[in-house]
């Protein structure tokens, strides 16, 4: 099975050159699927700090590339939305984010911010014992009280238990709710930002649907939910805000 996929078919939201090569790297299966930016093209298209494969697979030999707080050494593992990337020995650190045109871009954030994580709730599961587990979108898997809801966000530590930092501790709740804000991570509203006004749940195999109503813009649109991503509550986005 081939590591590459031609550039003329890679996602529009890489923004990487279609001709200067036939080929680019492949995301490796994971949490992002194919639409996940592969770390590979993001050290060598978005930041530029390597000029080849050989370069990337030094770099991340060396353990100096972290994604949410863990060496990243696959070069073919997937970047998506929300996921913290630090480089600590350029004292750089980003959150990937969506633009307005529903692109991944990198935003520089402050080292403070690099040490939480925005994760949507994609599931929960009671385990042995009873105890109830947030299954992440981003991959992880951590256990909460019955609070937290399918579809919720949730901001955690990604400290390291090694040095005695809390990894995937809850600080913040932006539950699916009417009044609270979020990004739209899927279709042709992908990368905006709005306030929800609407659910509507249906009782069949029908997609639920959203409608958002962005502020800023004076628009109102609408999307399924399976393409919300909470960001905040009652008209504030913190997560987006400290990125600014």
């Amino acid at each position: 099975m081939s590591n590459h996929l031609k550039r003329l078919v890679a996602p529009e939201s890489w923004r990487i050159p279609k001709k200067v090569q036939k080929f680019v790297m492949k995301t490796a299966p994971g949490p992002h699927n194919a639409g996940g930016l592969p770390v590979g093209v993001w050290l060598r298209e978005h930041i530029g700090i390597a000029q080849n494969a050989s370069e990337v697979r030094k770099i991340l030999h060396q353990r100096d590339v972290l994604v949410n707080g863990r060496p990243c050494r696959n070069p073919q593992i997937g970047l998506g939305v929300f996921d913290i990337v630090s480089i600590p020995k350029l004292g750089k650190h980003y959150r990937i984010q969506l633009d307005k045109l529903g692109n991944l871009i990198s935003v520089e954030i402050p080292e403070e911010s690099a040490k939480t994580r925005l994760c949507k709730i994609r599931n929960k599961t009671v385990i042995k014992g009873g105890r109830v587990q947030l299954n992440l979108a981003f991959g992880a898997n951590i256990l909460a009280d019955n609070t937290y809801k399918a579809k919720d966000s949730v901001v955690v530590t990604l400290g390291d238990p090694k040095s005695g930092e809390d990894r995937f501790r809850i600080i913040d709740h932006f539950p699916f709710a009417e009044g609270n804000v979020a990004m739209i991570v899927g279709g042709k509203h992908s990368g905006k930002v709005g306030r929800i006004v609407e659910i509507t749940r249906t009782a069949s195999s029908v997609p639920n649907r959203v409608v958002l109503v962005d502020d800023s813009a004076d628009e109102r649109f609408e999307t399924i939910e399976e393409y919300i991503f909470m960001v905040g509550r009652s008209g504030i986005a913190p997560e987006l805000e400290a990125s600014v």
